[in-house]
């Protein structure tokens, strides 16, 4: 019999095993996770988990749905090795699965700072359950926060701490908040809105130093030597992808695990997904390892066709989101080979897009609170529709329209 092992039980790993029932696959199925509880939403952990004190997780699938799919699902169980030649898994409960396909979807972990104190108490990182639950436990101490990075983590963690009555300070490294991911004119407008809202958020600023005892952290001093006062300090410098179980059963590693546009490993019968993958991005002409709860599960889906041999190549648009208190900041599409932006709408009002353009061809849009004009830049970039700038600047009306009669 087929056996298609998952190894991985986020967004990406879940979807695949629910895929593979979806497109009629009739070997066994098992999915494994080093977490306790069964898969769930991860976006929800920086706002409203933190927010309630009696908040489970959202989870990704109802309570019986992996039962009832014929999908075994190991939980607090590690994948300690690949045998490749073998074709076996051996996992940290002393046992092993043999299999005819295997999905690694191992995702990533914390970035850690490296300075002295970042290992005290008091010092946060958030990415899982457990994170989020350590947290959660430290907001009941109250006190003065800290927030050590200023992308969509830190943002959406600060807005949470701000909303909680927490005095609240970023500090974030580069000339802007978001540098990596939106517009200097998105990067602008959040920045003051989190100054508005409450937040003191210094940029071109790093750490220096956490100070503080065994009975946690007390303050951060940044390299301008500006001591600030922190009892609870949360940091947020991005991610690392998990390759070390792949790198040491000798697959391909380029900047996460290394997948063709079908997400084949180096060795055709294992596959890589979501954060740990990275692939030959059809459009960006390089190849890319992309964090993101669409990317996870669109490949999820894919390597699902694959494994019951429908493969395609992997073209899907990216697509990302983040709530930020009573801002929805959504992206599509790739902006760093964009040369030239328009804007739709109005900043002022908290409604407006930003359309990145490389020559005459569109391809991303960042929006504020337009969620209309999120979903119909996301089927523009599927199909692979540019319009003028002009007709950008007119907003989703002028937009549509445009679409419509390019697409008959």
């Amino acid at each position: 019999m087929q056996h298609a092992v998952i190894i991985g039980a986020g967004h990406g790993g879940a979807q695949a095993a629910a895929s593979l029932r979806e497109e009629g696959f009739q070997g066994r199925i098992t999915l494994i996770s080093d977490e306790r509880v069964a898969p769930y939403h991860r976006p929800p952990l920086s706002k409203a988990f933190l927010k309630d004190a009696s908040a489970g997780p959202q989870f990704l699938r109802g309570p019986k749905f992996f039962a009832e799919h014929g999908v075994d699902l190991l939980l607090e169980t590690r994948a300690t090795a690949l045998d490749r030649g073998a074709g076996r898994v051996e996992l940290s409960n002393g046992g092993a699965l043999e299999f005819s396909h295997l999905v690694l979807a191992l995702g990533g972990r914390a970035r850690r700072l490296p300075v002295p104190g970042a290992d005290l108490p008091g010092v946060h990182s958030l990415l899982s359950l457990a994170d989020a639950e350590a947290l959660r436990a430290a907001l009941q101490e109250g006190g003065d926060a800290v927030v050590i990075g200023g992308g969509f983590i830190g943002l959406e963690v600060a807005s949470t701490l701000v909303g909680l009555g927490f005095k609240t300070t970023v500090i974030e490294a580069t000339p802007r908040v978001l540098g990596r991911a939106v517009a200097p004119l998105v990067s602008d407008h959040m920045l003051r809105r989190h100054r508005f809202w409450g937040a003191d958020i210094l940029l071109n600023e790093s750490v220096e130093r956490i100070e503080g005892d065994a009975k946690g952290a007390a303050s951060v001093v940044t390299r301008s030597g500006r001591r600030i006062a922190a009892s609870l300090v949360v940091i947020g410098v991005g991610m690392t992808p998990n390759v070390a179980l792949a790198e040491a059963a000798g697959l391909a590693i380029d900047n996460g695990i290394a997948v063709d546009e079908r997400l084949r490993t180096s060795d055709p019968r294992i596959f890589a997904i979501g954060d740990c993958a990275s692939y030959p991005h059809w459009s960006a002409a390089r190849r890319l390892r992309l964090e993101s709860v669409q990317n996870a599960t669109d490949q999820g889906r894919a390597v699902a066709k694959a494994i019951v041999g429908r493969a395609e190549p992997y073209r899907a648009a990216p697509w990302f989101w983040s709530d930020q208190k009573d801002i929805k900041l959504q992206m599509v599409g790739l902006s760093f080979e964009a040369d030239d932006y328009v804007l739709s709408g109005d900043p002022e009002a908290d409604r407006f897009s930003v359309y990145h353009f490389s020559g005459p061809r569109l391809v991303a849009i960042d929006s504020i609170n337009s969620p209309a004009e999120h979903m119909l830049g996301r089927r523009m970039l599927a199909a692979g529709f540019s319009p003028t700038k002009e007709t950008a600047r007119g907003g989703a009306t002028a937009l549509k329209s445009s679409f419509m009669q390019g697409a008959t």
